[in-house]
């Protein structure tokens, strides 16, 4: 009866003309998607591990398979303040837009061994406090689960601190799962390849041997797909904007050799607006850190318009900037680290006032 009611309260909404997103963020949400079911680790809970030399980093198995991976340092309640800047958007928003809280959960949470666990903290405890805390007209997505549900492929990086892109892939179809909107499969895009990647871990680590650790770097492309990327570019000193350039045209995948996650809009110090040929009304915006880069070039079967925008790298009036380019989906994508930290709540706050 409760799925029957949804329905026809979709269906009375279109009737009256009112536009897809106003309809769906009428919509009930299902507690089930409010609330994770911690992972159990049956692929490496036996590995054996070791804690590297620098910022506690986890060091998982041996060889070319080796993975390092960061502790999960936040406490139970470490999520409560990105739960309230999602509130706080939804309220100044209403109910003309859409707003979502989907923090990424990171490598270590499906990949530690038994005998780390000492060393970090869950995570899932961390996103049920999160999504409990979320007000009733927040859509949560819970990638959480459906991460573990693939873990078994290659969806973290495993000499990077990063996701990797097919990670995003399983995030980009669950959010679009929970805003109703259509969604292609990996056989719309073209597979690529960026050979012998190496990822920041060598650094973070300060372990040389996982520098050895080579990895296949795979980026998919949107193939028979019209999309027009825009860039309005920062420039940057000392984390400071300090002045922009004009809006200019480019390449929204620009392979990177060297450093192969900056494949996605070439990095993070700028705004980036993709129209696409898809016409339903609907224009999102991605509030991320760089685990969000590998996100958009998902939704560009999805969206009218795909907006993302940097928490460290911005400088208008959020509410003006959603008003002018009429945003009608809103959704924070941050992975759990930057999601439970003040430098993205005090960031995301300043955004309204500013």
């Amino acid at each position: 009866m409760k799925k029957l009611n949804q329905i026809l309260i979709a269906a009375l909404m279109l009737i009256a003309g009112l536009n897809c997103a106003s309809a769906q963020s009428l919509l009930p949400q299902e507690s089930s998607e409010r609330r994770v079911t911690p992972y159990v680790n049956t692929l490496t809970a036996n590995a054996p591990c070791r804690k590297a030399a620098k910022a506690g980093i986890i060091l998982i198995g041996g060889g070319d398979t080796l993975r390092a991976c960061n502790p999960c340092n936040q406490p139970v309640d470490g999520g409560l303040t990105y739960a309230d800047i999602c509130n706080i958007y939804k309220r100044k928003l209403g109910s003309d837009v859409n707003v979502y809280c989907m923090p990424i959960p990171t490598a270590i949470e499906y990949y530690c061994p038994d005998a780390a666990k000492k060393w970090t903290h869950p995570e899932a405890p961390v996103l049920n406090k999160m999504f409990a805390a979320c007000s009733d007209s927040v859509l949560v997505v819970n990638i959480y689960n459906t991460l573990g549900d693939h873990a078994a492929e290659p969806i973290f990086s495993r000499t990077d601190h990063h996701w990797a892109p097919r990670g995003a892939y399983y995030a980009a179809e669950k959010l679009c799962q929970v805003a109703g909107v259509p969604f292609k499969d990996l056989s719309n895009y073209e597979e690529n390849l960026i050979p012998n990647f190496v990822g920041t871990m060598p650094t973070f680590s300060g372990e040389s041997v996982v520098s050895k650790a080579k990895e296949n770097f795979y980026y998919y492309t949107p193939k028979d797909c019209e999309y027009t990327t825009t860039y309005i570019q920062f420039k940057v000193s000392k984390q400071q904007i300090t002045g922009e350039n004009a809006p200019t045209e480019g390449q929204f995948f620009k392979p990177n050799f060297g450093c192969a996650y900056n494949t996605f809009m070439g990095g993070d110090t700028k705004i980036t607006k993709v129209h696409t040929s898809v016409d339903n009304g609907r224009r999102i915006i991605i509030f991320k850190d760089s685990f969000g880069n590998a996100i958009p070039g998902y939704l560009f079967y999805s969206f009218e318009e795909v907006h993302v925008i940097d928490f460290r790298y911005f400088n208008r009036n959020i509410l003006t900037y959603i008003k002018d380019n009429k945003i009608t989906d809103v959704v924070f994508a941050n992975n759990l680290t930057h999601a439970c930290g003040k430098a993205s709540y005090n960031a995301y706050k300043r955004f309204l006032t500013q």
